[in-house]
């Protein structure tokens, strides 16, 4: 069975965040991951980590204006200054909590920019953030997420074009982060894209769909691909980024299945 992680911005909500470390490890879980943990010191949730005995699995690079619409900003021309600064701002926290796997959102699609122009934009900022975090021995990870439900206008909503992307890069601690929710909603054929590019997929991410809810509540057959994962040998994390239908704890039946 893969190595299953909280994402503690969509699971345990019932909590104030500080209290969600424990309840996953009550859980059962053993890795955490949520959006971004810049509202915190560094310290205090190493401390949180610590105390439940978590390991910190991954956080996203700052986003730009999240409050404002803002999905990331790696694809969008003028911003690599705030860009390489976010980066920074990252990288000291993946040091503090020992996190060797982020996110960089791709970003919302500009009008009237040139495509060319985004995806070299994109590519030179990713390479940026590979170098500086490859320092750290830690990858950058990025995902593709579907614009059609639940990011419109995201500017990296294909998965082939992520995969493609990710060897543009050139850079060995550049991955795909292969959320199957987002995967099924954008091509299907979940099997098959995880045994063609499983060496290029740095990290898995889970819901069931539609709803975005846990394993077990749609159509996507979860113990086939997890039995796929093991029969493939993937030894890296699956996140569980789903919208628990009523209480997270309720909802993991699945889990203990």
């Amino acid at each position: 069975m893969p190595k299953f992680a909280a994402n503690l911005s969509f699971l345990f909500a019932e909590q104030p965040f500080p209290e969600r470390f424990a309840r996953a490890a009550a859980a059962g879980f053993a890795g955490v991951e949520y959006l971004f943990p810049y509202a915190w010191p560094a310290a205090e949730i190493a401390g949180w980590l610590r105390d439940a005995g978590l390991q910190q699995v991954l956080f996203n690079l700052p986003p730009g204006d999240w409050a404002a619409g803002e999905r990331g900003i790696a694809c969008l021309p003028g911003r690599e200054k705030e860009f390489a600064a976010g980066v920074e701002q990252a990288l000291a926290y993946a040091e503090a909590l020992g996190c060797r796997r982020v996110h960089c959102l791709a970003g919302l699609r500009p009008a009237g920019v040139d495509e060319a122009r985004l995806t070299a934009t994109y590519i030179a900022n990713l390479r940026h953030a590979a170098d500086r975090f490859a320092a750290l021995g830690a990858s950058v990870l990025i995902e593709p997420i579907n614009s059609r439900i639940d990011m419109p206008g995201y500017w990296l909503d294909d998965v082939g074009r992520a995969f493609s992307l990710c060897a543009a890069v050139d850079r060995d601690n550049v991955r795909v982060q292969l959320d199957l929710y987002h995967a099924q909603i954008i091509q299907g054929d979940l099997a098959r894209t995880i045994e063609a590019n499983l060496e290029r997929i740095g990290h898995i991410q889970i819901a069931d769909n539609p709803g975005r809810h846990e394993p077990g509540s749609g159509e996507i057959n979860y113990p086939f691909l997890f039995a796929l994962l093991d029969r493939l040998g993937y030894v890296g994390w699956v996140g569980c980024e789903y919208q628990p239908m009523t209480t997270t704890e309720a909802g993991l039946a699945w889990l203990t299945k």
